[in-house]
C-alpha cells in the first residue's frame, strides 16, 4: 500500500536553497516520490511512498524552521503514483504574483468540513472556486462561482473587475487542499472586505469527511498526480488526463476526433505546432516501448 501526503505550510526560509539537498536526498533514500516545491515563504507538494518513508520525510519537514505545527492531509492507493522525485526552487509556492501577500500576517475565518454546507447555503454567502478554469471543468460545489481563470495569478484582476457582484456578501471561497485561499483570504482582506471564510483543508478534507448523501460536492476533484481526480471519500473518479496539455478528461473524451493519445485532445488541439506535436509523439512513442518492456517512461509526468 503506497500513502500519499499533500502538504503545505507558509514559514520564512531565509535560504531555501540550503533545505533542497538534503530533503531531495532524503525523499530518494525513503523511496518516496513526487514533487516538493521550496520559497522564501515555505513548501508546498504532494510525496507518495511507502508509510515508514512518508513518516520519516514527514518528521524532517517538521524540523525546519517554523514547521513544527505544519499540516497535512493523506489517502492511500495500490499503486505508486509518481515516476521520480522532484523538489523545486520557487519565487512562490503557489504563484499569485502578488508581493504584499502574507498569510503569515492574517487570512479568512477557517470553517470545518462539518460546517461548510451550512455557511454555503446561507443567502447572504457567495461563494468562489478559487482554483483553474479546468479544474472547476469537472467537479465544484453546487452554485459556486467559477473565475474562469486559467491561472491563480489571475484571480485578482478577476475580483477587480467583479468585485461589486458580491456587495454585502459574505465571501466562503475553497481550492483543492487549501493553499490558495491563504493567499487569496489575505487578498481580499487587504481590499477591504470584511466578512471572508475558507473552507480547512480545502476540498479534500471535505470529500474525506462529509458523506456523500450529505455532500453538496458534484463532479471530480482535480489533484496533480496520476490519479487525476478523486471524489467522495477519496476514491478515484476514472478521470484521465491529457499528456500534451495536463488537463484532466472525461473517458469519452478519448472518442472525440481532437484526441490522440499522448498529443492532443479538445481543449489543447489549437495550441501546439506542428513540432511540438511531432516530439510529443515521439514521447508516446517511448512510452508504450517501455510499457511493454515493463518499465516507466518518466517523459509521461512531463
Amino acid at each position: 500500500m503506497i500513502t500519499i501526503a499533500a502538504l503545505y505550510h507558509f514559514t520564512r526560509f531565509p535560504d531555501p536553497s540550503a533545505i533542497k539537498g538534503p530533503l531531495a536526498r532524503l525523499c530518494c533514500a525513503q523511496g518516496v516520490k513526487g514533487s516538493l516545491l521550496l520559497a522564501g515563504e515555505g513548501i508546498n507538494g504532494t510525496i507518495a511512498g511507502p508509510r515508514a518513508g512518508i513518516d520519516a520525510v514527514l518528521a524532517h519537514i517538521r524540523a525546519l524552521p517554523g514547521c513544527a505545527d505544519f499540516e497535512w492531509k493523506e489517502a492511500t492507493t495500490d499503486t505508486m503514483p509518481f515516476g521520480r522525485m522532484k523538489v523545486r526552487l520557487k519565487r512562490e509556492i503557489v504563484t499569485m504574483g502578488q508581493p504584499d501577500v502574507d498569510p503569515r500576517a492574517r487570512v479568512g475565518h477557517y470553517v470545518d468540513p462539518a460546517d461548510w454546507n451550512a455557511l454555503i447555503s446561507a443567502p447572504d454567502v457567495a461563494v468562489i472556486d478559487t482554483r483553474n478554469d479546468y479544474e472547476v471543468a469537472i467537479g465544484t460545489f453546487e452554485g459556486a462561482v467559477d473565475p474562469g481563470t486559467h491561472s491563480f495569478g489571475e484571480f485578482p484582476a478577476w475580483w477587480e473587475a467583479n468585485k461589486e457582484r458580491f456587495h454585502n456578501k459574505r465571501i466562503a471561497m475553497f481550492c483543492t487542499g487549501g493553499i490558495r485561499c491563504e493567499k487569496s483570504t489575505n487578498w481580499l482582506l487587504q481590499q477591504g472586505v470584511e466578512e471572508v471564510w475558507h473552507l480547512k483543508g480545502g476540498i479534500l478534507k471535505y470529500l474525506e469527511e462529509v458523506p456523500e448523501g450529505e455532500s453538496l460536492w458534484q463532479g471530480g476533484c482535480f489533484v496533480f498526480d496520476q490519479r487525476v481526480a478523486v471524489g467522495h471519500g477519496l476514491a478515484p473518479t476514472g478521470h484521465l488526463m491529457c499528456h500534451a496539455c495536463r488537463r484532466p478528461l472525461e473517458p469519452a473524451d478519448t472518442a472525440r476526433p481532437d484526441y490522440e493519445d499522448g498529443v492532443s485532445c479538445h481543449h489543447c488541439i489549437g495550441e501546439f505546432d506542428d513540432a511540438r506535436r511531432a516530439r510529443f509523439r515521439e514521447r508516446q512513442r517511448q512510452i508504450v516501448l517501455a510499457e511493454a518492456r515493463g518499465a516507466r517512461h518518466l517523459g509521461a509526468e512531463e
